[in-house]
């Protein structure tokens, strides 16, 4: 019988294998930056979080979904056929999304291949496959035929990258097995696996997980939330102790300056941050559609909640051209601005302001933000959260504008009455704070 110490020993003894075929693999890691003048003890802590966040997800897919709800995005967007627009790659769904919502073309951009070839695969998968092996491969993760899907319908179709990636991973991902599917798997995958074994085998909580996901209304959700104490089964102490370890966030794709943040800015710091999140999900936003929780707590999604792109009218669009409105770059956000030849009309940069927000990586943020304002068309507009209450901490950053020195304050036009109201709405309800800002130099 698994036990809550079993689980985490299973958790810390995964990473360590990991760990080991890394070093093994002789993985080559970027050296960690200098640090601020914290103690010596904090300094080391954040040397060794920083190097363990590295090896986690060094060659992998951290993210097998998108964790940024694209039914905001859409409008706060407003998107139109004149609209070029630069969103961090993900798990390509949103980049995806805001092609099926009327962008002109959207531009994914991620320093991860392993994202890029992700998104990729779907756009290929789109382009070349029937809805119903369409629907095996990314809406239950699972293609048992892949060895015969892949080499014909798809390898010819990737690009040299994404071909070497998917000839060595693909089977692995998409196999029948113990995990059964391809969001059981991956980096983040990793964590919604040992989740389910807890609501399986620990707290056996599946009846009462199934039935919220089921539940026709909020008021019906907060009830059975109630009724099964999921409150007090969800969060005994070892779980508690989990959710504050860098092998836990680390799985979940937390660097070590984004859990500062938290840490600082929030009541409680980050295991309170988790907490309220969760409880909100269940309790306070409709269950009934919200596809990027059902994925990890069942490993697939249903036809009712699932990203568009997997619905069928949806899947005709991208077959029939739609799909050749996205592409994927391996770049920085800064490095692919900079050699942008148009002008940009939408930035989408998700949470990653957040892992720049500190010391020395601030001036990788300032770099950005430079090359942001200088490649942005009339009244761009930028779109991103952060885990922290206040996204406007960017701020007091200095830019030049037509030889001048101006601070972000003074060039970003935001409207955060409706960014307020869509963030109540957010299903995902990851992120402390939503901003949506219109550039005007």
């Amino acid at each position: 019988m698994w036990t809550e110490s079993r689980l985490l020993h299973e958790l810390v003894v995964r990473q360590k294998c990991h760990l080991n075929r890394m070093l093994a693999a002789k993985v080559s890691l970027q050296p960690a930056p200098q640090l601020p003048p914290w103690t010596p003890r904090t300094m080391v802590l954040e040397r060794l979080s920083k190097t363990w966040f590295n090896l986690v997800h060094g060659g992998n897919i951290v993210y097998n979904q998108c964790w940024e709800d694209p039914r905001l995005d859409r409008v706060a967007l407003e998107l139109t056929p004149q609209d070029r627009v630069v969103v961090i790659t993900s798990a390509g769904c949103n980049a995806i999304d805001y092609a099926l919502a009327g962008a002109g073309h959207v531009h994914a951009v991620d320093m991860n291949p392993k994202q890029n070839a992700l998104l990729d695969l779907k756009l290929v998968g789109a382009k070349q496959l029937d809805y119903a092996t369409f629907w095996k491969l990314f809406g239950q993760g699972c293609l048992p035929e892949w060895k015969d899907v892949y080499p014909q319908a798809l390898r010819p179709h990737l690009n040299t990258d994404a071909r070497a990636f998917w000839d060595a991973k693909g089977h692995k991902l998409f196999r029948e097995g113990r995990r059964k599917s391809f969001y059981f798997r991956t980096t983040s995958g990793t964590f919604a696996w040992f989740v389910n074994y807890y609501i399986n085998r620990v707290a056996k909580m599946r009846d009462a997980v199934d039935a919220l996901l089921a539940a026709d209304s909020v008021e019906q959700q907060k009830s059975l939330f109630e009724q099964y104490d999921l409150a007090k089964k969800l969060w005994r102490p070892m779980i508690k102790f989990a959710m504050k370890r860098d092998v836990t966030l680390s799985l979940l794709g937390v660097p070590a300056a984004q859990r500062r943040q938290i840490d600082e800015g929030y009541p409680g710091g980050i295991l309170q941050f988790v907490v309220d999140r969760v409880e909100a999900v269940f309790t306070k936003i409709p269950l009934k559609d919200n596809y990027a929780w059902r994925v990890y707590m069942t490993g697939e999604y249903s036809p009712e909640a699932c990203p568009e792109y997997l619905k069928p009218d949806n899947f005709e669009r991208l077959k029939n051209g739609v799909a050749d409105h996205v592409s994927s770059h391996t770049n920085t956000v800064q490095g692919f601005v900079e050699s942008s030849p148009e002008p940009i009309t939408r930035y989408v940069l998700l949470d990653h302001m957040d892992w720049l927000s500190k010391d020395p990586a601030k001036k990788i943020l300032t770099a950005e933000w430079q090359a942001t304002i200088d490649k942005a068309a009339p009244n761009a507009r930028v779109l991103w959260r952060s885990a922290g209450l206040d996204g406007t901490f960017i701020n007091p950053i200095e830019v030049s504008v037509n030889g001048q020195k101006k601070k972000l304050s003074d060039i970003l036009h935001y409207n955060q009455p409706l960014a307020d109201e869509l963030h109540a709405k957010d299903r995902v309800h990851t992120y402390g704070s939503f901003c949506i800002a219109d550039i005007r130099k």
